[in-house]
Parts: structure tokens; C-alpha cells; sequence
């Protein structure tokens, strides 16, 4: 059976180390990871088997050089979270977004305010 497990941690550095952690601790791969607030923010997204994405829930979240913002397990995941972390992953693996996707403001990106370079060109 196929599960996510989501891991919010402050700090890119700091997701690393959870995501090196979750990795090692069981048979887990990296789904996607969101950066929100320029990096200050890390969701990280891991699937696996519903067994293996708790295992390494579990590790990450206690062994991790920071202590989390939250933790989530979605065992069998409905088809809308599947497409959610599929569009997620399309710009992760750098995969352009086509058709009703490519208009979507995908996830991760900063909200206008906090991205200086593009305010500096209007």
C-alpha cells in the first residue's frame, strides 16, 4: 500500500538532515519538498509503504538537529493529494507542467512579496 509522509521543519539544512535521517531508516524515497518563506519553511514529502513512512516519520521527527512544525502520515492517499504532490514533483524534477497545469501557481513558490528580484522588475 502506498503512503505519503510529510515532515514541516524550519530550515533547509535541517530538512536535510531529517530527510538523510528518514531515508536511512527505512525504505522511504523523496516525493517532492516545498520551500516556503524563502527557505525558512521545508515541507518534505516521502512515499513508501504505509509501514516504512512511519518508521522514518518517526525517526525524522525525533532525531532531526530541529524539532519539527508538524508531521503527517496519509496512508492510501486520495487521487486530488496524488495530483497535488504530482504537480509538486513536476517542478522538482524540473518536468515543465502541461495543459490545465501549466497556469497553476505551483507549490513552493514564494508568495510575490518575498521574491525581491522579481519586485525589482516592476
Amino acid at each position: 500500500m502506498k503512503a505519503y509522509g510529510f515532515i514541516e521543519i524550519t530550515g533547509v539544512v535541517a530538512a536535510v538532515d531529517a530527510l538523510d535521517i528518514m531515508c536511512k531508516a527505512a525504505n522511504v524515497t523523496l516525493a517532492t519538498w516545498e520551500r516556503k518563506l524563502g527557505g525558512r519553511l521545508v515541507t518534505l514529502v516521502i512515499e513508501g509503504d504505509v509501514s516504512a513512512v512511519k518508521q522514518a516519520i518517526e525517526a525524522g521527527s525525533t532525531m532531526a538537529i530541529k524539532k519539527p512544525v508538524s508531521v503527517g502520515v496519509l496512508a492510501n492517499p486520495h487521487p486530488e493529494i496524488q495530483r497535488i504532490v504530482a504537480i509538486s514533483a513536476s517542478r522538482f524534477k524540473g518536468k515543465e507542467a502541461v495543459g490545465i497545469l501549466a497556469d497553476h501557481k505551483m507549490l513552493g513558490q514564494d508568495p510575490p512579496d518575498f521574491n525581491i528580484k522579481e519586485q525589482m522588475k516592476h
